[in-house]
């Protein structure tokens, strides 16, 4: 009742802002504003996107497409995907630190839970053209940003095989001829504070240059009492410079470079509850904790208390350069865009989720460079236009991991009844792993489309892509004393040697994967008035193939499976029709699509029983499917009021997936190898999500400038959601709604002061949950952030 009533009164108050009269001046007679389409804009002016790699407005492009402008991504506090969420119904965002972030849309893209580097990522994050292969850099803040656009569906024909759910595509503001400058500071509890500033101008009659830098710094949520320390605080700093050369003529040039870096207190979990397992009453986590005397910090999760007794840490660095090149060639405009970016990992984490000593070490440090090359030409004549193009990517990892048990490990993994259970055979028992990848990836490329008459359009694209992916995974063990623990031929081992390989058994693997594939897509749209457009789209499209870069399942000699090593390519079959319409002057937009998409082959993240799988690893799921329907509105009356309603409905589940790790209820010494999870929810989609707002503003006089006063809200609700990837009666995470609030000044000298509140109900939700490894029935979560408040104030020149 509560959820309801706040959801209510919100709803009142946005329906109040839009009847005042103080906020509804007439429009001039023949004046037209197109609205924002997805609370993207304040401005009312008509949105302009790149979803086809050229120029044209949103209404226009029969895809599915959500628009956050750069202005309404620093009111909303929205500084990295994480926060976007909450405009966009049908992303997703799950991250237990930087490198284990999956960035969804439409409960697809990347399979849930911890990341293996074998596999590509569904959603494509592109930023200035410049393709970003890992997830992680969807947790640093947004710098400098222009504009965000969240295309859904499959985008392979354009944005390649990485964007069988979707692509993010990040513009930021780029070099000005005109001097400009803005700078914006904010203050706010749990010592928060953020800076962000950014200058642009000519250097020449030929040059001008803009530099951008940011800077985040926030307490953590959560207190550590065994460190005495909080955590899951925030740490970034991020700098961005380009400069842009404009000779006499048709040619455009932009060199950029970019550096962030992160160093919080970092990613931690809480206690939440446990689940009654198919292991012996001895051996779930309450007689095991008693037995070594061990309770958690607190049972109620929203305490905000742990204990982990491991070192916490995720630093992070990611940064690169680009040189694109753009020549106007008349009727075409030909392009290049050459880059290279790296990422480095340093991470420490607490992996048993508890204060006791049972893995004292799991840290994966990797090293990342990427290199990318697109060369496109882009046509638009009167009845034709046509994008060809080629794209060539090339990337390595090196990994270096570090897993070791501690001295409460024994009695943990070891029966009572057993003659090891208080010889600490497994205290300082380590796995080193070496781990690279080497990735290898190069496309042809072409979308035409073809005005058959002014209002019909036919446009089909096609894709031709060769994957190779070469990768080592090598695991040496060692015991307490330093002695590597080895295989033999004749298997036979003594009772401490089995005790010892049943945590973490040495396994070396080479896996391989090449294929090529051919995609493609087909779309036709239709102007059925100057302000209706309706499409419909059918795609065959795939993600590449992967290799088990996590170690995989081993047999019962303690081997690896080969069958396993890798997995089969994801292949997409994805129809959508949709309808964008504007109507009362263009002052209203309303934008509705449905959708299925059928996946083959879905590749799945999954755990099983042994600990020595304990970071998971990649198999195939038959077919899953997932379909929906979506809707965004907008409505500007006049100048001073705007607002916003976006929803969504989605259904994603397993089709077919006969061989499933099994929930931990049925997880055990007795329990089944596998399970059957067909018909089941997909995880981490909700069926019901949506996102609201309005901001309202009347003139007013403020330290002597003339400007406005303005309030605004933002909403956002999801139904409950599947938080494991084989869904679990433990492991539903309920839905939630988060309210935001802000209100201030806005001086028509471009200056603002302003205050907010973020979840300012204080909202109890969880952002993720996680099952502790050896089934003894932990569930661990990660809280969502509590009431946030603080003031910011914005300068522009």
């Amino acid at each position: 009742m509560l959820r309801i009533s706040r959801l209510a009164g919100a709803l009142l108050a946005t329906t109040t802002l839009a009847s005042s009269p103080a906020l509804a001046d007439d429009l001039e007679n023949g004046e037209e504003q197109t609205s924002a389409g997805t609370g993207a804009s304040d401005s009312g002016e008509d949105i302009v996107v790149t979803a086809r790699r050229r120029n044209e407005s949103s209404q226009d492009v029969p895809v599915a497409i959500a628009v956050i402008g750069g202005d309404h991504v620093d009111a909303t506090g929205s500084f990295n995907v994480g926060r976007l969420q909450q405009l966009t119904p049908t992303l997703q965002f799950y991250s237990s630190n930087p490198r284990n972030t999956a960035v969804n849309i439409r409960g697809i893209g990347v399979p849930f839970g911890l990341t293996n580097d074998g596999i590509e990522q569904g959603v494509g994050i592109y930023v200035d053209d410049v393709y970003n292969s890992r997830v992680a850099s969807a947790t640093f803040d947004f710098l400098d940003v222009a504009q965000i656009e969240v295309l859904r569906g499959p985008q392979g024909t354009l944005y390649g095989k990485n964007t069988t759910a979707g692509a993010i595509n990040i513009t930021t503001n780029q070099p000005t001829f005109d001097f400009e400058g803005k700078a914006e500071v904010s203050i706010g509890n749990y010592s928060f504070k953020q800076a962000k500033a950014a200058v642009s101008g000519p250097l020449s009659d030929t040059v001008a240059a803009r530099i951008a830098v940011s800077s985040t710094s926030r307490r953590g949520t959560i207190y550590n009492i065994s460190t005495s320390q909080w955590i899951q605080s925030q740490d970034n700093l991020g700098l961005r410079g380009q400069l842009l050369w404009k000779p006499a003529g048709r040619l455009e040039v932009v060199l950029a470079g970019d550096y962030s870096e992160q160093a919080p207190s970092c990613c931690g979990t809480v206690y939440v509850r446990t689940a009654t397992t198919q292991r012996a009453a001895n051996r779930q986590f309450a007689a095991l904790a008693a037995a070594q005397g061990y309770a958690p910090a607190s049972t109620d999760p929203f305490d905000r208390l742990t204990d982990l007794d491991g070192e916490l840490k995720a630093r992070n660095k990611i940064g690169g350069a680009s040189l694109r090149v753009k020549w106007d060639l008349g009727p075409g405009e030909l392009t290049s865009i050459t880059a290279w970016r790296f990422w480095d990992w340093d991470p420490s984490n607490d992996r048993d989720f508890t204060g006791l000593p049972i893995v004292t070490r799991s840290q994966n440090p990797s090293q990342q460079d990427q290199y990318t090359q697109e060369l496109r030409y882009n046509y638009s004549g009167r009845t034709v236009d046509f994008v060809v193009g080629a794209f060539a990517f090339h990337q390595h990892i090196d990994t270096q991991g570090t897993e070791q048990q501690g001295s409460a490990s024994t009695r943990w993994n070891i029966a009572p009844t057993s003659s090891l259970y208080d010889t600490g055979v497994l205290d300082g028992l380590t796995a080193r792993n070496t781990v690279y990848l080497k990735n290898t990836s190069a496309a042809l490329f072409g979308q035409l489309s073809w005005k058959v008459t002014p209002e019909w359009t036919i446009q089909p694209g096609v894709r031709l892509n060769y994957d190779e992916k070469e990768g080592y995974y090598q695991r040496r063990v060692f015991d307490g004393s330093g002695a590597e623990l080895l295989l033999n031929d004749t298997n036979t081992y003594t009772a401490v040697q089995s005790a010892q390989l049943a945590i973490y058994a040495p396994q070396e693997i080479a896996p391989r994967f090449s294929d090529w594939n051919f995609s493609y897509d087909l779309t036709t749209s239709f102007k059925a008035a100057p302000d209706v457009l309706v499409y419909a789209t059918y795609a065959r499209s795939f993600k590449s193939g992967g290799i088990n870069l996590n170690g995989v399942p081993t047999d019962s000699t303690y081997r690896a499976i080969s069958a396993a090593e890798t997995v089969k390519p994801e292949s997409v079959n994805h129809y959508e029709a949709g309808i964008k319409t504007q109507f009362w002057g263009r002052r209203a937009t309303l934008n509705l699509a449905a959708f299925r998409t059928d996946i083959a082959n879905y590749q799945a993240n999954v755990n099983n029983s042994q600990y020595g799988v304990l970071r998971g690893y990649l198999a195939n799921a038959r077919a899953v499917r997932t379909q929906g329907v979506e809707g965004d509105f907008s409505v500007r009356p006049d100048e001073r009021f705007n607002a916003y309603l976006n929803g969504a409905y989605t259904d994603g589940s397993y089709r077919k997936f006969i061989d499933a790790p099994c929930p931990p209820e049925l997880s055990g010494s007795s329990s089944p190898a596998n399970c059957d999870i067909s018909g089941e929810v997909l995880p981490g989609i909700s069926r019901w999500s949506f996102s609201f707002g309005a901001e309202a503003s009347v003139p007013a006089r403020f330290l002597g400038q003339e400007g406005e006063v303005f309030f605004g809200y933002d909403g956002s609700y999801r139904s409950r959601f599947s938080s494991n990837a084989t869904p679990s009666q433990y492991t539903w995470i309920e839905g939630y709604d988060l309210h935001n609030f802000r209100a201030g000044f806005r001086a028509d000298s471009r200056f603002s002061l302003y205050g907010w509140v973020r979840n300012a109900f204080d909202e109890k939700y969880f952002e993720q949950l996680q099952i502790a490894s050896g089934n003894t029935g932990l569930i661990a979560g990660s809280p969502g952030d509590p009431r946030t408040w603080g003031m910011t104030a914005r300068f522009e020149i």
